[in-house]
């Protein structure tokens, strides 16, 4: 896994590439650079990987409280829960937790640098009742009190935005995930 983080004023490239080439290809570009799309393209060129789309970083605090709703259930197993979801974050996450509720769900496990991050889906029937926010508030409680807990939104996605804002996460940068082909269609 390989990705580009943008902060205030700085960026991460997160990269197996050869340091020479990185600085030839930025040089003192202005600051927005690393998130250009002819430079992500390069870099993923470089890394025989596709570039993600660039996503808004939000964070949440991991809490020993009880949040969310009493309709949201843990499952035991999380292999057993048939959604693409479930699918993709036991490719890209260790310790994959998975909760559902009715119309919703989520996932939570350690991912890029091992850290916690969270995605969840609202049926398009349960949309606006509340489950997003719920479903959100709750991931919290399935990571390690005051462990950070990341949520990769898209920019278009404004539901998704105010679900993650009202479930007491905040916007702290943006970024784009690489994957390698190989590796997206391996079990």
């Amino acid at each position: 896994m390989a990705a580009v983080l943008g902060f205030t004023a700085h960026h991460v490239i997160a990269a197996d590439v050869d340091q020479d080439w990185l600085m030839s290809t930025l040089g003192r570009a202005e600051m927005s650079r690393p998130m250009k799309p002819n430079f992500l393209t390069a870099l993923g060129v470089q890394l025989e990987a596709e570039a993600g789309g660039q996503d808004v970083l939000m964070v949440g605090e991991g809490t020993d409280q009880v949040l969310g709703s009493d309709l949201i259930r843990d499952a035991e197993n999380p292999a057993a829960v048939d959604h693409h979801r479930v699918e993709r974050a036991l490719r890209y996450r260790d310790n994959v937790r998975i909760a559902v509720a009715p119309g919703g769900l989520l996932t939570v496990g350690q991912g890029l640098a091992g850290r916690w991050e969270i995605s969840l889906e609202v049926d398009e029937a349960g949309r606006g009742s509340g489950i997003g926010r719920a479903l959100a508030r709750h991931g919290r409680t399935l990571v390690p009190g005051g462990a950070l807990l990341w949520a990769q939104v898209h920019p278009a996605n404004v539901a998704s935005m105010r679900v993650f804002l009202a479930a007491g996460y905040r916007p702290v940068g943006a970024e784009v995930l690489f994957t390698r082909a190989h590796l997206a269609s391996s079990p």
